[in-house]
């Protein structure tokens, strides 16, 4: 691989990947650039026109409340702002990484701020469609202020098999810089109960 260099934080994710479908990272964004993308969330919730969040594929796209109850917004990756072209970089060097040493053949990705107002949820559902199952990896990066509280609920809940093929449910806590990456044709899940406004950029890492 010539001057390849191994980012011993990028194989902590890719270990977890291969052996249990998800990975939950704190540190992958520092606390100043989630303060940036938190900030920057706001702003564009001022001044741009969030959408009620669909289910569905394009022309079969449906707002079902009953099912997800999330605002969002496209992040644009041809014309980002200072602070999206720094999430941006982060995510494609990440990319770039495990395309070379899990030959995974990730092409783009698409990415939305994600808005949950209190009394909102998702249900428990797959993010690949029967039409189309270019998406692989999942992610998930959590805006939420410096003082969330398990008491705010929205917890991300993943649906595992265990070896004897059971399964069992993991949570995870929306917690401000967290960044969780599950398997997108695998993983069940579900996003529980919000008692407090829930913020994040959501996104999946696709093939061609």
């Amino acid at each position: 691989m010539g001057d390849f260099e191994v980012n011993p934080f990028y194989e902590l994710i890719i270990d977890d990947l291969v052996n249990r479908k998800y990975s939950v990272i704190d540190c992958f964004f520092s606390e100043e650039e989630i303060n940036l993308l938190r900030a920057n969330l706001f702003l564009k919730q001022d001044l741009e026109n969030f959408k009620k969040a669909a289910i569905g594929q394009a022309s079969e796209e449906q707002i079902v409340e009953e099912i997800r109850g999330d605002s969002i917004l496209w992040l644009d990756e041809k014309k980002p702002d200072e602070v999206e072209k720094m999430y941006f970089d982060k995510v494609n060097n990440f990319i770039e990484y495990i395309n070379r040493t899990c030959y995974l053949g990730i092409q783009e990705g698409e990415f939305h701020y994600a808005c949950y107002p209190k009394g909102t949820f998702y249900k428990r559902h797959l993010d690949v469609f029967h039409s189309d199952t270019r998406r692989t990896l999942s992610v998930v990066l959590y805006l939420n202020e410096q003082d969330w509280t398990p008491a705010n609920g929205g917890e991300l809940a993943l649906y595992l098999q265990n070896e004897d093929g059971t399964e069992r449910e993991e949570i995870v806590q929306p917690l401000p810089g967290r960044l969780v990456v599950f398997d997108s044709k695998y993983i069940e899940h579900e996003v529980k109960m919000v008692n407090y406004p829930r913020y994040s950029i959501t996104g999946w890492l696709k093939t061609r």
